[in-house]
């Protein structure tokens, strides 16, 4: 695939792009999605959902199956203690990989009621699990279980403390909540809406909510339009820009919303993530495959 890193913005965008080449690293997923990086053990685990299954990269070892079935796995990401987090559409519940392989239901209903199809999830400084829950997952049986909403159609972004089991909303006025990050400082939630994937003229942005001491979102505004396309999943740096997919690739929004420059790609890109010894590679997850490259920035999350 071609690839380029396009400057909009030179004096801010030109210290994050690199000469590197764009590396396909593997082809064969019909939806890739949730790709995480563990430091620990130099691998990256990444989701392919129609199929069913996670798949893990290792450099110099290629691909294998680490699980499968996956109730439909989406999005993933680690806690604090270096534990993988995933959001299961085909369940439709957040579950926790325990050391010894065992999986652990940390969310599957709110109210008593289902939730819809947990979709992108990440974990605060405070070990608190903050996961967006649209209902792709039960629209079709593509992407998960065919069925109806137990919450009335709503779609939320939820906040979960597993030491307490509390589960609350923080967020409830999306169409179709999906990726999602925090700010470095985690002071600010970035949540991507990409409702306009099934309302025509619906939202393809990405919000900023401020977060308060408490777990609560406050001032919620609008940061960015995405287009082409939605930022379906996106990461950010530890300068504070925001490295998000969308239609012609990936797009790189500064803390104050100016589009400051691109990635370029053939290919529509899903989601992606940082990794690496210096987590300044971009793992890129498309429909159908899984690319890397270089870049002068640096990923925020702890790997």
């Amino acid at each position: 695939m071609q690839a380029e890193f396009e400057i909009i913005d030179h004096a801010r965008f030109r210290r994050y792009t690199t000469h590197a080449q764009i590396e396909l690293l593997y082809t064969g997923t019909r939806w890739g999605e949730g790709p995480v990086w563990f430091n620990d053990g130099q691998y990256l685990l990444w989701s392919d959902i129609p199929n069913n299954r996670i798949l893990r990269w290792v450099e110099g070892g290629g691909v294998s199956v680490f699980r499968q079935p996956s109730n439909m796995a989406n999005g993933n990401t680690r806690d604090r203690q270096g534990r993988l987090i995933t959001c299961e559409h085909g369940s439709r519940r957040v579950t926790r990989t325990e050391v010894d392989g065992t999986i652990t239901v940390l969310a599957d209903r709110y109210q008593g009621k289902r939730l819809n199809s947990p979709n992108d999830v990440v974990v605060k400084s405070d070990d608190t699990i903050w996961f967006t829950d649209p209902d792709y997952g039960i629209l079709s049986d593509y992407t998960g279980n065919r069925g109806e909403s137990e919450l009335g159609g709503r779609c939320n972004v939820y906040r979960l403390d597993p030491r307490t089991g509390d589960l609350r909303i923080v967020v409830d006025d999306m169409v179709k909540p999906n990726g999602l990050a925090f700010s470095p400082d985690e002071s600010i939630l970035y949540v991507a809406d990409t409702g306009v994937s099934h309302v025509p003229n619906g939202p393809h942005h990405i919000r900023a909510y401020d977060v308060t001491a408490d777990g609560r979102c406050t001032n919620g505004r609008l940061f960015a339009d995405i287009n082409p396309g939605v930022a379906d999943g996106f990461r950010v740096d530890t300068d504070g820009n925001i490295w998000t997919s969308a239609a012609d690739g990936v797009q790189v929004f500064a803390p104050d919303s100016a589009l400051i420059g691109k990635l370029r790609m053939s290919e529509r890109t899903v989601n992606l993530t940082f990794g690496g010894p210096k987590r300044n590679r971009l793992f890129i997850a498309t429909g159908t495959s899984l690319y890397a490259i270089y870049t002068g920035a640096q990923g925020a999350q702890t790997p």
